[in-house]
């Protein structure tokens, strides 16, 4: 099977070609690095000089794609060419390939050439001093030196700015994709806070008008009908009023509505409870004083449980309880469980979702559904339990 060379870079054929031109255009005018007078002149004459110069512009080409061939080839050029006149474009040639071998070659192959370059200008500039005591044998060292180490030295230089470079790059990607993550989870979280804000504000007087109006169109009774639109009606204008709240707190930006409901409404969500038609009872603490964050998840989970009994709770009575202990609220809601006669409202199961979401924000406990408990005369009890816990700190 034939050997694919690798392809070589549009700019590595530009360097071949402008190396090779320019060894051709020194041959040509008779310039070259030595006389041939020279001892180490083995090959007289300016065609010798073409074999090296060839083979360096044809090791130009794989400069990229496979440096360390192309060192390899170029090392034994270049020691060819010594024995000849030499010529400038050669050694440039072979410099460049020292430099891109230690910027394009493997990490490990780099470090080598950065020793072998540095210990070979050390040897040629200690030993020939030693042997002809002359300062200008320091001179062999500098040449091998520029020729060699000064190439790999900066080679090495560029690719660690390069790796740098890179490095950076990947760093700004990584927080450009955390800082699109975050974003992501923030748009996120506050799509579910506003999905809970709106089901918890409205999904209760809807589904005392979906309820009632069931009612008044079963019951032939013209009274019953009366009370039952009334309680329609009030239900309407409560749930507008929270929708244009809820539109406001969107439109303007705030961050909670101008007026957050606390523990103190509590009274007034059960009456608003009793005139929907439920038996509740109300058991609370008086005085209780809680974080906001606390106080506005107590009384979500209060007032969804509520729109729950409404909707498919039995005939009974229903208990909200709160009570504060050992650094927590517990708020405890319970319903008669079982089947029921009358009008149902259809159900999603959002707002149990919803609850347990605003008690794990809190990093409380939350649990809902039958108790084992049986509730005398009036059967099971569905129970809403959720336990809140306080910040250090706070009031009590």
């Amino acid at each position: 099977m034939a050997v694919r060379l690798p392809r070589p870079h549009r700019f590595d054929v530009y360097i071949a070609g402008g190396g090779l031109l320019g060894g051709l255009v020194l041959v040509l005018f008779g310039l070259a690095t030595r006389p041939s007078s020279d001892p180490i002149t083995l090959f007289d004459g300016p065609w010798p000089v073409l074999v090296p110069l060839t083979v360096l512009a044809g090791c130009e080409l794989l400069r990229r794609a496979a440096p360390r061939v192309a060192l390899l080839t170029g090392t034994v050029a270049i020691c060819a060419d010594v024995v000849t006149q030499g010529s400038l474009a050669s050694v440039l040639m072979f410099t460049d390939l020292v430099y891109a071998a230690v910027l394009y070659g493997p990490l490990a192959s780099a470090r080598r050439i950065q020793w072998v370059t540095g210990l070979l200008t050390v040897v040629a500039t200690l030993v020939p001093f030693a042997v002809w005591r002359v300062p200008e044998a320091l001179l062999i060292g500098v040449v091998v030196g520029v020729v060699a180490y000064g190439p790999a030295a900066t080679g090495w230089i560029v690719r660690n700015h390069r790796d740098a470079a890179e490095a950076a790059r990947l760093r700004a990607e990584q927080t450009a994709l955390l800082a699109e993550m975050d974003r992501t989870q923030a748009v996120t979280a506050e799509r579910a806070r506003m999905a809970r804000e709106l089901h918890d504000m409205v999904a209760n007087h809807l589904s005392a008008i979906a309820i009632h109006s069931t009612a008044a169109l079963s019951l032939d009774d013209p009274r019953t009908s009366a009370e039952a639109l009334g309680v329609i009606r009030e239900n309407s204008v409560k749930g507008l009023a929270e929708m244009r709240r809820l539109i406001g707190i969107l439109r303007d930006g705030d961050e909670e509505p101008t007026a957050v409901p606390t523990l103190d409404g509590l009274g007034a969500l059960v009456e608003h409870a009793r005139t929907n038609g439920l038996d509740v009872t109300l058991e609370a603490e008086q005085g209780t004083t809680v974080p906001a964050p606390v106080e506005l998840a107590a009384y979500r989970i209060v007032q969804e449980s509520l729109t729950n009994a409404l909707k498919h709770a039995c005939p009974g009575r229903v208990t909200v309880a709160l009570a504060r202990r050992d650094g927590s609220l517990d708020v405890r809601v319970t319903s008669p469980y079982g089947h029921r006669d009358g009008p149902r409202a259809p159900g999603s199961g959002a707002g149990l979702v919803g609850m347990r979401e605003r008690v794990a924000l809190l990093g409380g406990a939350f649990e809902a559904g039958p108790e084992d408990t049986p509730a005398g005369p009036e059967g099971t009890l569905w129970a809403v339990r959720a336990t809140l816990p306080l910040a250090d700190g706070d009031p009590a």
